[in-house]
């Protein structure tokens, strides 16, 4: 389930607010992307993937997966000429992994620390 483009970081308040209906009571984003027309959310219970579709973006397919699913996960740093860093999910059973680009203005160290963090529980 790759994504096109690449995700860079939005405020992690003003996506509180805006996917609140989304949240659980006491549910907090760790840290959130934005990928084109589609996000990315870390919270304290889970990773949430928000697939906007059609042309309009008015359709939208909403991906909860709780982190105890998460089987292991991969990063590849941005290199000198590749400028891109690369996540990799894999979900317990579906043996392709989700993958997301990241420009290198976001610092993929924290979003492997807030997966470590929650992944290990």
């Amino acid at each position: 389930m790759g994504l096109f483009g690449n995700a860079h970081s939005i405020d992690r308040a003003s996506a509180q607010r805006d996917y609140a209906r989304l949240l659980g009571q006491g549910e907090q984003v760790h840290a959130a992307y934005l990928l084109i027309r589609d996000t990315i959310l870390l919270t304290d219970r889970r990773l949430v993937l928000v697939d906007k579709q059609g042309l309009t973006g008015k359709k939208v397919e909403y991906h909860s997966i709780p982190y105890r699913s998460i089987t292991h996960f991969s990063v590849e740093t941005a290199g000198h000429f590749d400028l891109d860093a690369e996540l990799k999910i894999w979900i317990s059973g579906i043996p392709a992994p989700i993958e997301k680009t990241f420009t290198k203005g976001v610092d993929i160290y924290e979003v492997q620390a807030i997966l470590t963090q929650f992944v290990a529980r």
